[in-house]
């Protein structure tokens, strides 16, 4: 998943893990709620990314083993991954867990739409830190050099149960 806070990446993932529940939910925000107690709690980068790669290995684990039953074949890591390092950190770090099919879902919302979600949310991202992840998407935007094998662009609202992978 991309894209910047209040652009629907959360729900659309839940709406994902709800309709095929053999998939598999890795989300930095659940990671830093069971490592600090509370997801708003940023904590250690290295430590939580520690936690990334070991939820991989755990996601992929059963395909390479051909576990019976109804292996996990799809993963889907919800974080901003905003910034492009940050993306091509993370699609490395899933190749090496073993996954071989990579593909980045941007949720490119309008930026405006992003803002008033927050202000509707419980745990409020800070607005300029929304703005400056929206910069970094705009100076450096998905693409398939970014490791990805495919992208898509979801530039509507997140309101249904279905989408196009």
């Amino acid at each position: 998943m991309i894209g910047i806070p209040g652009s629907g990446k959360s729900t659309l993932a839940q709406q994902l893990i709800a309709e095929f529940p053999h998939w598999r939910l890795i989300s930095t925000d659940a990671i830093r709620a069971q490592l600090f107690g509370d997801e708003a709690v940023q904590g250690s980068w290295p430590l939580i990314w520690s936690q990334v790669e070991r939820q991989f290995r755990l996601a992929v684990g059963p395909i390479l083993k051909n576990a019976p039953g109804k292996p996990v074949r799809t993963a889907i890591y919800d974080a901003t991954n905003a910034v492009r390092q940050q993306r091509r950190a993370a699609v490395e770090l899933a190749r090496a867990a073993g996954f071989t099919q990579i593909t980045g879902l941007w949720l490119d919302v309008p930026v405006g739409l992003c803002l008033e979600r927050n202000q509707q949310r419980r745990r409020q991202v800070p607005e300029e830190v929304i703005l400056q992840m929206h910069r970094h998407l705009c100076d450096a935007p998905p693409a398939l050099p970014d490791g990805l094998d495919r992208l898509r662009r979801h530039t509507g609202i997140v309101e249904t149960r279905h989408v196009v992978l």
